[in-house]
């Protein structure tokens, strides 16, 4: 079963419309307020390329995922990986544009304003919920 099988029982709507809050459960902080789901692939392949920066609270949970680029990026971002238990498995502070990042163990990562994780304390091994607005939550597993 494909991840947008999984998450379809979820979302109950449009993917290309759902927005999500991510809180850092283990941290009781919210990491975004407003993120966008990048679930197909041009969603996907557009990500934050037109944004010209991400306020506090936005961001893009793309999923599935395990290395992101920010070549012709505008902003700093930061970078949160997660398994598919929605668990972390590596943080990526300020990438600059221009660069690449991977996590081969990772099956989704959120995009987010550069000083998010410093600001949230977010690190390896924390466990995050996501919650569709209005629709539901989503802590379980990605996986099939």
């Amino acid at each position: 079963m494909s991840i947008r099988s999984v998450l379809e029982g979820w979302f109950g709507r449009e993917k290309e419309s759902a927005q999500v809050s991510i809180w850092n459960e283990t941290r009781g902080t919210l990491l975004a307020d407003a993120a966008d789901l990048a679930d197909s692939s041009e969603a996907r392949n557009r990500g934050l390329l037109k944004h010209d920066s991400l306020a506090t609270g936005e961001g893009l949970w793309i999923v599935p995922c395990e290395a992101v680029h920010s070549c012709g990026m505008k902003f700093e971002i930061d970078l949160v990986y997660l398994d598919g238990k929605m668990r972390v498995r590596k943080v990526r502070k300020e990438m600059p544009p221009w660069r690449i990042s991977i996590c081969f163990t990772a099956q989704s990562v959120l995009e987010l304003p550069a000083g998010t994780i410093a600001s949230t304390g977010t690190q390896a091994g924390d466990q995050l919920k996501a919650t569709v607005k209005s629709e539901g939550t989503y802590a379980g597993s990605l996986k099939a």
